[in-house]
């Protein structure tokens, strides 16, 4: 017998950052008052809410079934343990000026950790929203060395616009950050590795300056511009992944996994299949769907704003339908040599 659908609660985490628009865009109940950065929508510590597996973590639940929970492609990608994290990140203020290191580097000096790659799906920008992405022109190592030494970094970095519907990948090695005034949907390898180059002369909450990491910063930054920063989706209508009736863009695709949006319309259902090569996080972010799958007779649950729902690998068809319109993102491994991933790498060279 197949596994049933993970339905998650995610994890608020305060931020000297954060704000209050996760509860509109987001569907969050959040404390009153408080800075809320974060919501972590498949931390291994996210508990389950649907029976069988209702007060269960989802690390607990990746210790049971195994592979059978996260699939063949992910474990070959990323060993035993649950690969992805999918998050929503409130950015009030902009967040600090990093990298993240390829999982070669962060596996020999970071305690065999994942390296992180991640992409961004923005969901709310306000007038004049911009990121960090990529340096502004060739550089060295010790061209960036002296510009934090001389708190003139910004003067390297390329601060790119952005609007809602927008996608940015953020490979390991880019330098990023997210500014003021952003909503989004991150997807990224499951990795806390973050080094930190630059962060605006801010405190923490014990009026200490947050650490920085900068040797570890130079060792894996790219020195190099990049060639484009907003990602150009890839229409799914002529793939496996895709029905004929609805909609669907690979938004972001690489080795470490791929994301969909997909739109489901009233009267027009997205059917699809896991194969056993990766689970399937889904993740609502715009109106409410339900999720129907047959497990022991047919089982339902209805999907709001903001909620995330893990389908195991394991092969279960399942069905999105809404009543007034849902948009939703799906992530997933892909397979290797994948036509689809190539094609969308093609598309963004």
């Amino acid at each position: 017998m197949s596994l049933d659908p993970i339905i998650l609660r995610g994890s608020l985490h305060p931020t000297i950052w954060g704000g209050q628009h996760l509860a509109t865009v987001a569907g969050k109940a959040l404390p009153p008052g408080e800075s809320i950065g974060e919501s972590w929508e498949t931390s291994v510590e996210s508990v389950a809410m649907n029976p069988p597996y209702a007060g269960v973590t989802l690390g607990e639940l990746t210790s049971t079934y195994g592979v059978r929970l996260y699939g063949t492609r992910a474990r070959e990608v990323y060993g035993d343990r649950f690969p992805l994290l999918a998050k929503f990140i409130d950015a009030h203020a902009w967040l600090s000026v990093q990298v993240h290191p390829d999982d070669e580097y962060a596996a020999r000096h970071e305690q065999g950790k994942l390296g992180k790659t991640e992409a961004w799906r923005i969901l709310r920008t306000e007038p004049g929203a911009e990121i960090i992405h990529g340096v502004a022109r060739a550089t060295t190592r010790d061209a960036v060395a002296t510009a934090i030494r001389e708190n003139r970094l910004e003067d390297l970095t390329t601060k790119v616009p952005v609007l809602a519907g927008d996608v940015v990948l953020n490979h390991a090695g880019t330098l990023h950050a997210t500014g003021a005034g952003i909503v989004l949907y991150e997807i990224q390898e499951y990795s806390d590795v973050t080094y930190r180059l630059y962060d605006f002369g801010r405190v923490g909450p014990d009026g200490l300056p947050r650490q920085l990491h900068i040797e570890q910063s130079l060792d894996v930054l790219s020195y190099t511009p990049l060639n484009r920063h907003i990602a150009q989706p890839l229409s799914l209508v002529d793939t496996n992944l895709a029905t004929s009736l609805t909609p669907e863009r690979l938004l972001v695709a690489c080795r470490h996994f791929a994301m969909a949006e997909v739109l489901v319309e009233p009267g027009r259902p997205f059917t699809h299949t896991t194969d056993s090569k990766s689970c399937h996080i889904i993740t609502v972010i715009g109106g409410q769907t339900t999720i129907a799958w047959e497990q022991d007779g047919k089982q339902w649950a209805d999907l709001p704003l903001g909620q995330t729902v893990v389908v195991p690998a394991e092969t279960l068809p399942y069905t999105l339908t809404t009543t007034n319109g849902a948009r939703v993102l799906v992530s997933w491994v892909p397979g290797a040599h994948n036509s689809m991933v190539e094609r969308w790498i093609a598309l963004n060279a």
